[in-house]
């Protein structure tokens, strides 16, 4: 099996580097570059056409979320991956909104990091646990006034347990790894996947993901 190939995009040398050595034990991934700031990054991607690139949010020239945007738009075999030091709701819902396929902060651990890569490069999305709930309680409050925002019908109808689920359905979790974490059988998480593909009129998961995130 062919690794995945992933370019890296941050300002700082020092956390590139890092990230490089923390990913050259992995037989699955091969960095093929590096990239300084958000212009640096999308040439990079035209030249070496890589499966996932990791980008900061914070960089000169062009930031990653503008950066995030113009990957997407040109080049959307390419997945991207977030990688921030901040925790705010804006640059989350941002990133997502252009074209991030997942966020992470910078004090995550190599597994998570390693899971992250692989989930998105199959095309799903990941977003850790304290990232997706954001993503979801931010759709959630668009839908909470008088007037219903009727672009997102799943969330006005959603249950508490619903919410729950389809918060892991959003970190990349499958139906077996669900229940296990929250103590349900398969069936039983199957049925509240059915139930919310059914009312957005969902064809299959990745159409629910996809409405789940924007």
């Amino acid at each position: 099996m062919n690794p995945i190939t992933v370019l890296l995009a941050d300002d700082h040398d020092v956390v590139r580097k890092g990230m490089k050595m923390l990913l050259e034990d992995e037989e699955s991934v091969l960095v093929i570059g590096e990239a300084s700031d958000g212009l640096d990054a999308i040439e990079k991607v035209k030249a070496l056409s890589p499966n996932v690139v990791i980008l900061d949010l914070t960089m000169p020239k062009m930031t990653g979320i503008e950066a995030a945007k113009i990957i997407s738009e040109e080049y959307p075999d390419v997945q991207i991956l977030i990688f921030s030091m901040h925790n705010n709701r804006e640059y989350i819902i941002n990133s997502v909104e252009n074209g991030a396929s997942g966020y992470l902060l910078k004090d995550t651990g190599k597994e998570e990091l390693m899971r992250a890569i692989n989930v998105v490069s199959e095309g799903r999305k990941y977003f850790p646990p304290e990232i997706s709930e954001v993503i979801i309680d931010e759709l959630l409050s668009k839908t909470s006034g008088n007037q219903p925002d009727t672009s997102r019908p799943i969330f006005q109808k959603i249950t508490p347990k619903e919410k729950q689920i389809l918060e892991h359905i959003v970190q990349g979790y499958n139906s077996r790894e669900i229940a296990d974490k929250l103590f349900l059988s398969i069936r039983t998480v199957d049925n509240h996947r059915a139930n919310m593909m059914k009312k957005t009129k969902a064809k299959n998961t990745a159409d629910l993901v996809k409405m789940a995130i924007g």
